[in-house]
């Protein structure tokens, strides 16, 4: 299949992820508290593992080993990082896990529209994967699914808080959420023509995944309890990225 069809199916199948908030209306407000915190640890350890065993690799071999091709992908992987530094500093792009903020309807928008931003990033990050070649698309794909999942519910709990209705909240999470196929179309016609484009995206998306992980998770689960059960689920998601990494590259 071409890679034109895993970058829709892939972006697809993200946006309806958006409609994971609605179990949490099936869902008691303890169990999901106790829940959440190893979805969060889950989510850092496979950002952290397609960084570091998938994006970064990939985007080695794309450029060689010369020295200086070596120095611009760490170069571009640092790019990456400060963006999303900048980004959640000045523009408030934040991955929200947690329902327990007294913002109201104005914040609620807020959510929105960065959340179709980064869904839209992921789209564009996606189409580049698959473009490189399926198993990294396919790891890209997995790790930001497992990002999603936790981010969804928190996002949809922020929109309730804020005064939405609840069906109201789960069509405009999914609106939003479908930004990211828009990206993956963005992405395949123009990196398709652009092939330097994957050489920069590659690393640039290592960055800010470990920018994510780093910065907003691996801190969240931190000020949990259960300590040790949450570093077994974040050794889970690299585990599952090593598994990857043995057994679908040539």
């Amino acid at each position: 299949m071409t890679a034109f069809f895993w970058i829709i199916l892939s972006t697809f199948f993200i946006s309806a992820i958006s409609f994971i908030g609605a179990l949490t209306l099936f869902l008691k407000e303890k169990i999901l508290n106790k829940i959440l915190p190893s979805l969060v640890a889950f989510s850092a350890g496979a950002l952290i593992g397609s960084a570091f065993l998938h994006l970064i690799p990939e985007a080695l071999n794309e450029a060689g080993i010369g020295e200086n091709a070596v120095f611009k992908i760490f170069l571009y992987l640092i790019c990456g990082f400060s963006t999303f530094f900048v980004l959640e500093q000045f523009i408030g792009w934040h991955h929200h896990h947690d329902t327990r903020h007294p913002e109201i309807a104005s914040f609620s928008y807020l959510i929105l529209i960065s959340d179709g931003l980064h869904n839209f990033i992921d789209g564009v990050v996606i189409a580049g994967s698959f473009l490189a070649g399926f198993p990294i698309g396919l790891a890209t794909s997995l790790a930001i699914i497992f990002h999603e999942i936790p981010k969804e519910i928190g996002n949809f709990g922020i929109l309730i808080y804020g005064g939405f209705k609840k069906s109201r909240a789960l069509f405009l999470n999914f609106v939003s959420a479908l930004a990211a196929i828009l990206g993956g179309l963005l992405g395949f016609f123009l990196l398709g023509k652009i092939g330097g484009g994957i050489l920069f995206l590659l690393p640039f998306t290592a960055g800010s995944f470990i920018y994510i992980a780093a910065s907003d998770l691996i801190p969240q689960i931190k000020q949990e309890g259960k300590s040790a059960v949450n570093f077994l689920t974040f050794l889970t998601g690299i585990i599952i990225m090593i598994l990857f990494r043995l057994y679908i590259n040539e």
